[in-house]
Formats: structure tokens, sequence, C-alpha cells
């Protein structure tokens, strides 16, 4: 287990002139003379730049680092007997028949989604808002939830304030009304709110004056332990963004940093977020306050915090019977973390998980309120989305996935463009985005003369998003579940001892042993 270039990544654009040693990453002969290719070389030149992937805010990464078990250590059960969810009649019983839809939330207040997958938080990176359309609108039609990240209106450069709150925010009333106008009744649209959100008064701004049914407590994510951070080109930005109340480092008001910036020196600057101290009263007040204040909807997402951090996430959720935990486990994706730290602390998605799941199954155990949950870190595929389900079954009714989903909308931005230098914007154009993207036929007929309103990115996370539930389906149909509630933890074997101690899935050569002798006899 290790990263498999130390000292050297692409993420960071970095690399070794020979061998590295194993242990520090250097090479193993580090000559007078080289202008510094590896991490250590390039940060003698540009410092702290060089702490995040690289081209910080056109890049989302995900950690390098193999961890010992991951969700490759198990394998899906299938059989060839029977069927539960529908007749065991081989006409009835064929995978497009499957029921991939979920529900989540508290009683009496259900989010239904025609698929059991929703989009990490798309905050304030520049990578998010130039992608929010495409996503936005590909989730709304695909019946999914769809979660604004962090610091929105605080990065906002047309955000207005009074008395230090927000009153109008260009940006986000943008992301709110492409979701609206696509909205089909299924899913929801969360806005995170994090320290400086709170601070800020972005939930009553987004539910009183945007209608926005609910708001996500953000305690953290999987790819980093500090609160969120991004870039900033210009010293005029770093001192707007510091009179806002971020954190901003260098200080653009020292003079030495104008004077370093002025003269090439310091060429961006880093906006930061406070990291929260969470304490089970205030939560408990904070999720009734926001109720008492018109939301119909909260949840809460915390990182891959230690195992008692993790247990205060279960219980603080019962104890306020919120409408979704999601649980980020270390490695998965960001466009915003340092690269260190995503490869370097915290615990990975399955270990997570399985405490998780002990922790969930010990609230069962006690009769307490337990909450619709989510798993992310690093699920991208049908395959990974059948496990995540499975290992925490009954609990995990959904998987978040980010990076997915970034990755398809600007593939097809990009397919968008191309195709657009070629063809126009007239007919030919439209022929061609029929011929690129597989869904754009199904899109066409169900939205007619709409269609030509729906952007090449947001036909790309359509048609991904389409073929993860057709491959979810076809996983299920083997298993012989045709109802995703139906799955569970005896649908997985753990494929090494170490897998099935870390999980307690049964080790594979050990599933149906006790059938397997009845059947024999």
């Amino acid at each position: 287990m290790s990263l498999s270039r130390p000292n050297a990544s692409a993420a960071t654009v970095t690399t070794t002139r020979v061998t590295p040693s194993p242990t520090s990453g250097l090479c193993v002969t580090c000559v007078d003379g080289c202008p510094g290719y590896c991490e250590v070389g390039r940060s003698a030149v540009r410092g702290r730049e060089i702490i995040y992937p690289h081209p910080f805010g056109k890049v989302i990464a995900g950690a390098e680092k193999d961890y010992p078990v991951d969700f490759s250590h198990f394998n899906i059960q299938g059989s060839c007997v029977g069927a539960a969810g529908v007749e065991a009649d081989p006409d009835k019983a064929i995978f497009p028949a499957v029921d991939v839809s979920t529900e989540i939330g508290a009683q009496g207040r259900k989010i239904k989604m025609k698929v059991p997958f929703f989009t990490g938080a798309l905050g304030s990176t520049e990578v998010a808002r130039v992608n929010w359309e495409g996503a936005a609108i590909a989730v709304a039609i695909s019946g999914a939830v769809l979660i604004c990240g962090e610091n929105v209106c605080g990065m906002d450069p047309n955000t207005e304030f009074k008395n230090g709150k927000v009153i109008r925010s260009p940006e986000l009333e943008r992301r709110v009304k492409i979701y609206k106008e696509w909205y089909e009744g299924y899913g929801t649209m969360l806005v995170q709110a994090n320290v400086e959100d709170t601070r800020l008064g972005v939930p009553e701004y987004v539910i009183e004056k945007l209608g926005v049914e609910g708001i996500e407590i953000k305690w953290g994510q999987g790819a980093k332990s500090i609160g969120g951070e991004v870039k900033l080109p210009t010293l005029e930005r770093a001192l707007e963004l510091k009179q806002r109340g971020y954190i901003v480092i260098p200080d653009p008001e020292d003079s030495a940093v104008q004077e370093a910036y002025k003269a090439g020196g310091i060429r961006e600057f880093e906006r930061h977020s406070r990291l929260g101290m969470v304490d089970e009263e205030f939560f408990l007040k904070e999720v009734e306050r926001l109720k008492n204040m018109g939301a119909k909807y909260v949840t809460l997402k915390t990182g891959a915090y230690r195992p008692a951090d993790l247990a205060r996430a279960v219980k603080f959720a019962s104890e306020a019977k919120v409408d979704l935990l999601t649980v980020d486990g270390a490695g998965g994706g960001t466009g915003m973390s340092p690269w260190v730290m995503m490869n370097e602390w915290g615990i990975p998605t399955v270990y997570l998980e399985s405490l998780l799941y002990k922790f969930l199954k010990r609230l069962e155990e006690k009769g307490a309120f337990v909450p619709s949950c989510a798993i992310a870190g690093g699920i991208v595929l049908e395959d990974q989305i059948f496990k995540a389900i499975a290992l925490g079954a009954p609990y995990i009714k959904a998987v978040c996935m980010g990076r997915g989903t970034l990755t398809a909308a600007m593939v097809g931005k990009t397919q968008g463009q191309l195709l657009e230098e070629t063809y126009g914007k007239g007919k030919e154009y439209q022929e061609a985005l029929l011929r690129t993207f597989i869904g754009a036929a199904q899109l066409k007929e169900k939205y007619g003369e709409d269609f030509k309103r729906i952007p090449p990115a947001a036909i790309a996370v359509y048609t991904y998003y389409d073929r993860i539930a057709t491959g979810l389906r076809q996983l299920m149909a083997g298993a012989r579940k045709f109802a995703l509630n139906l799955i569970d933890r005896n649908d997985l074997v753990a494929l090494t001892r170490e897998a099935a101690e870390v999980s307690g899935i049964t080790y594979v050569m050990e599933s149906d042993m006790e059938e397997a002798e009845r059947i024999l006899e």
C-alpha cells in the first residue's frame, strides 16, 4: 500500500529524473544542477502553489493511494434460482424490469428518486460553476437530488449584502432557476451551509427568497480535513474576499505581499473556509432553526473523520431526525483539496462504510431513529453502486457521486464545442448531436423543440446516468433482486480474508457452505 510514485504525480505536474527511493520518493541520486522536476524541487521554486492539483480550477482530482481494501475486493453474488421482487418467470424476470428507484427522508417527508445516485456538492470552485448548467439539467430530468455546495454566495462577485447578510446572489439565483426549470417531481435541490454560509445568512436567503426546499449542513468531506479553499487570481479579488470575512493567504492587505504580487512573485491567493466546531446541542438547535425557517428537508454531510466523529454524526443525525446522512470516505474526488492531504488523511470508503453499518445497526437495536444514509468516496460506476448499497444494507438508500458527474459534463461540453466548430449551430449540428450522444435521441423524443435548449454537457450527464442505471439493473437481475430495497449484505462475498475482517462480509470460500452441505446431503 503506497503511492505508486511518491514525490511525483500527474496531479501536481511533477516527476522524477531517475528511479525514486521507495521511502522518500526523491530520486535515488539527487544531482546538483537539476532544475527541480519533483515535488520537492518544484516546491523550492513555487512553494505553496504545489500543494494543490494543477491547473487549479480546471481539474477534479482523485487520490492515487492504493488502499488495502476497496470495493474491488468484493464480488457480487449471482444465482440461477428464483427472483425477489418479481414473479420467477423467465418472461417477467428480465433486467429492464428491475426497479432502481429509491427514497430518502424522515417519516412523512420522503424524497423520491428515479435512480439511487445523486451529485456531490457542486460549490464555489470554478470547475463547478462553469459546469453547473449541464449537471443541473441532467440531474433534474434524471430524477435525482442536486446539491449546490458551500460558499457560492460568498464567492459571487455580484452578491449584495445588508448588515453583513446576503440579500441577493445572482449566481445562486442562476443555479436555482436552471434546476427548477427542468425539475419533474423527483429528487430535490439542497444548498450546503458551512460556517461561512451560516454567518452570511445563506440558509435564510435561499429558503425565504429562492424557495429552495432543503439545507445540507456540512461538517466536511472525504477529500480533506479542513475547510474549503479556492484560488484567487488577482489582488483585487483577494481583498474583496477578505473583506467578506474569509481567511485569505497570503494576506492581501500586507504591503510586502502587494509588492511581491506586482513583481510577479505571487501569482495567486488562497481563500479558506473556517473549521467547523461540532457540538451536539448547537447542532440540534440548528436543525430545529432551519425547520422553523421553512426548510422542508435538513440533511447532514460528514467526511472521513476518526471513528468517534462518525459515531457523533450517526447519533446527532438520529437525535435530530435529519432527512439524510451522507458519509464521504477518503480517496474519492475533489476540485479543491491539498493533494497530499487527499492521499494521506482520513478513513477510506470501505472501512468508513463498514463502521457506519455497525453504528447504524447499534441504533436500530436500541430502537432509535435510523436516518436514511448515503455513502460517497470514489464511486463512479454501477458495480461500485451495487456494492456500496449492499455493504451498508438496509441503511444505505443511495450513493453520492461528485467526480463522475463533473467528468461526464466536461466531456459533453468538449464534444459539443468540437461539433459546433465543425458544423456551426444549425441543423447539421443537431444531427451531429444525435450521432454523437446515444442518449440524445431519447431526449429529443421526450422534449421536442425544447431539446435544442439542452446543452451537450447535460446530454452527456444524462447519457452517463442512463448507462450506470442500466448496468445496475443488469447486476441486480443477476443477483435475482428486482427492487433496490431487496439488496442485502448476503449479495456480496469478500475475496480476501482482510476484506472479510474489515467488513463482516462472508469470505468467498465460506459463503453458502451450510446450504451447500444440505443440498449435497
